[in-house]
């Protein structure tokens, strides 16, 4: 994933959390807010998931699913995207199906609050 289209410092994140509209399913807690800067992304992963093996292993599929799948997501918003502790025994498939559920139930209603 090109870091053009990341969330990169606590700032950005702390916009997207505090003016942000969240969206879930069993495996995920999307927070998305409408940005002029296109779209970006950032991936949250706490302490509760495990230790940093893990918490990096679940960002490093859910970045390549984001750049496989880049074109399905909306324009122009910033998203924020926390699995949650029962992801970690899902396919890769099913991480896939999972996510990209939760961004389109985004997608189709209004992002901004």
């Amino acid at each position: 994933m090109d870091k053009s289209v990341r969330l990169r410092d606590n700032r950005e994140y702390n916009v997207v959390y505090k003016r942000g509209k969240t969206y879930y399913n069993r495996n995920f807690s999307l927070v998305v807010y409408n940005s002029k800067k296109g779209t970006r992304i950032g991936f949250s992963v706490t302490k509760k998931y495990g230790n940093a093996v893990e918490r990096n292993r679940i960002k490093r599929k859910l970045r390549e699913i984001v750049r496989l799948n880049f074109s399905e997501f909306d324009k122009g918003l910033d998203m924020v995207i926390i699995p949650k502790k029962n992801t970690e025994d899902l396919t890769y498939k099913q991480l896939e199906s999972a996510l990209l559920h939760v961004c389109r139930k985004a997608s189709n209603k209004k992002c901004q609050k």
